[in-house]
């Protein structure tokens, strides 16, 4: 990463400030959350120090980092005393953990380097959980139905434009809620996990924004549906789409 930070730092002639969080699940969430968050606040109340235009600070991540990128994004926007973010740059994001049935976790369920189960796994390693109903998540049985239908409007497969489901896509049946798997990961659906659950009072802040999606990557659906979110909400977004890209291949 320190590699990709310099080449980063010299293309755009910037100060590049990579934050070296803890790691689960040695350290349990939200830890993760906390250091970015902190060292994202001290940064930007020492702009000084490290030559820094106020006017522009750009918060950027790479998948699990790119969900840090985002709900901190969202956060700062009650830290009236700091400077306004300028953009966030968000590659190949993971923002939710409500629907494992979207088209692109279909498609690219068995596809390297992140394959569908694989997400689930990371999710119960990272929430320092037995993956004991990793099966249950993977079928969606861990929302309540209010919960599936409070949030269609904004994670549904039939959001996700047409020209994406043309590679095996197949609606998904209705699974049985159980209370049980809920409460094992109900942190998978706070603000902190799944930002793309956001009020709309709260996406139409944010700022400018430049999305990197890859066509087979199972978290490319995520990308696309907070694309649509923050361009619903008059947000101007920069879309990239890498048609032949996967997950993970900035490194």
């Amino acid at each position: 990463f320190e590699r990709i930070c310099r080449y980063i730092a010299k293309k755009c002639n910037a100060v590049v400030v990579s934050v070296g969080y803890r790691l689960a699940p040695e350290h349990p969430y939200p830890g993760q959350y906390s250091d970015c968050l902190n060292a994202t606040l001290y940064f930007m109340r020492h702009l000084e120090e490290y030559h820094v235009d106020p006017a522009l600070i750009i918060i950027s991540g790479d998948s699990c980092g790119a969900n840090f990128a985002t709900v901190i994004c969202q956060i700062l926007l009650n830290k009236r005393d700091l400077p306004k973010v300028r953009a966030q740059v968000l590659l190949y994001p993971g923002l939710q953990g409500l629907d494992f049935h979207l088209p692109s976790y279909q498609q690219n369920a068995s596809v390297p380097m992140l394959f569908r189960k694989l997400v689930i796994y990371f999710c119960f390693r990272y929430l320092n959980k037995e993956p004991s109903v990793l099966e249950d998540v993977l079928q969606n049985r861990h929302v309540p139905e209010s919960m599936k239908r409070k949030y269609k409007k904004w994670i549904s497969a039939d959001i996700i434009p047409d020209e994406f489901k043309v590679r095996g896509y197949v609606p998904q049946k209705s699974t049985s809620y159980k209370p049980e798997v809920h409460e094992a990961v109900k942190e998978i659906l706070a603000l902190t996990f799944s930002p793309l659950l956001a009020e709309d009072s709260v996406i139409c802040q944010l700022p400018e924004s430049y999305i990197v999606t890859c066509e087979f990557d199972v978290l490319r659906d995520d990308g696309l549906l907070y694309k649509k979110r923050l361009e619903d909400n008059g947000i101007q977004v920069t879309w990239y789409h890498s048609e032949s890209g996967f997950h993970g291949i900035l490194a």
